[in-house]
């Protein structure tokens, strides 16, 4: 096979160097499967690896890219024939093996994914980690006892990938959604993809009482910090509050009170080590109920692979809305 082209993060002298570079099949971390690479995608931590603002890979060097989609030329694995339309999101993509930053990928074959029937490489990609994130958090707070008739649902970070798809899910689902914003200009956006009521971020009470007027039936949080804090005073009794980023901040400064008196549950989201039974559930689900209604208003963005450097600090600064795919074959 000829060489092939990908986007390569390593570390020299301590500092990180990420540039395009030509390599060959064997150059690529262990895996059964070969896939040549249609579409990739950007997220917050693509930016912090590609740009060296945050510690995402864990050793070096490594292509980027947490997503990817295309079809398989060779594997040993007899339920991904060569021509298979796949996907991967997660698994340790472009933090312990390469990722889909790459024109050729090669990887395991328990961290395939068939693209669901109906479903083309490039959707797949407009969900991506994101939506497949989106997903998990609703599939866990549905596993314990979220359901529309007990109110309103509110998800920060609303115009980020994460938030954008969340509000989409839970609008189709039936569930009445808030979405907090900084960006006041986004406002007839997240209308649009479902959410029915806007609350800009820096006009938030966040409140200091250990439990402050419960307003939320669940929450999916994409910020951590102070917010985090504020949804945990501000759930309603048995409320679910899927955390899943930390935009904000890491921190979390809270008492136990509003778990006790309010039964308030804090459900971690971890979308990188999904079991993969649990993996193939929850992207059935993207398939069917869960599918998003919105995808070409979320994912409005396409960019060729040469491109790609030039996107990051967009997405640092928080200037990004909705999804970007990124065009690699």
């Amino acid at each position: 096979m000829e060489d092939f082209r990908a986007f390569r993060i390593d570390k020299q002298n301590d500092k990180i160097v990420a540039e395009f570079q030509q390599l060959k099949i064997d150059d690529l971390t262990e895996g059964n499967v070969v896939v040549k690479v249609s579409y990739s995608t950007i997220n917050y931590k693509d930016a912090l690896a590609g740009t060296g603002a945050g510690s995402i890979l864990r050793r070096y060097p490594l292509n980027g890219g947490i997503d990817l989609a295309g079809k398989v030329i060779s594997s040993d694995d007899e339920n991904f024939l060569p021509g298979s339309s796949v996907l991967v999101n997660g698994c340790g993509l472009s933090e312990t093996i390469d990722g889909g930053y790459s024109e050729f990928a090669r990887v395991a074959n328990d961290c395939l994914v068939p693209i669901p029937d109906g479903m083309t490489e490039f959707e797949a990609m407009q969900i991506g980690t994101a939506g497949f994130t989106a997903a998990l958090a609703i599939h866990r707070m549905e596993q314990n006892s979220q359901l529309p008739e007990n109110g309103p649902v509110v998800v920060t970070g609303a115009t980020g990938g994460v938030g954008s798809i969340a509000i989409d899910m839970l609008s189709g689902r039936g569930y009445e959604v808030a979405a907090v914003t900084g960006k006041a200009t986004e406002e007839s956006y997240l209308r649009e993809i479902g959410a029915t009521r806007i609350l800009l971020r820096d006009q938030i009470e966040l409140g200091s009482r250990p439990m402050e007027k419960a307003e939320w039936a669940g929450a999916i949080d994409n910020l951590g910090g102070e917010y985090l804090t504020w949804l945990t005073r501000t759930m309603k009794y048995g409320g679910n509050i899927a955390s899943i980023g930390l935009a904000a901040s890491p921190a979390l400064k809270t008492t136990v009170i509003p778990f006790i008196l309010r039964g308030v549950c804090l459900l971690g989201i971890n979308s990188v080590d999904t079991p993969r039974a649990l993996r193939l559930a929850v992207w059935s689900r993207i398939a069917n109920d869960l599918r998003p209604q919105h995808l070409d208003r979320i994912g409005r963005q396409t960019i060729e692979f040469k491109q790609l450097p030039d996107y990051f600090q967009a997405y640092l600064d928080g200037k990004v809305t909705g999804r970007t795919v990124v065009r690699i074959g």
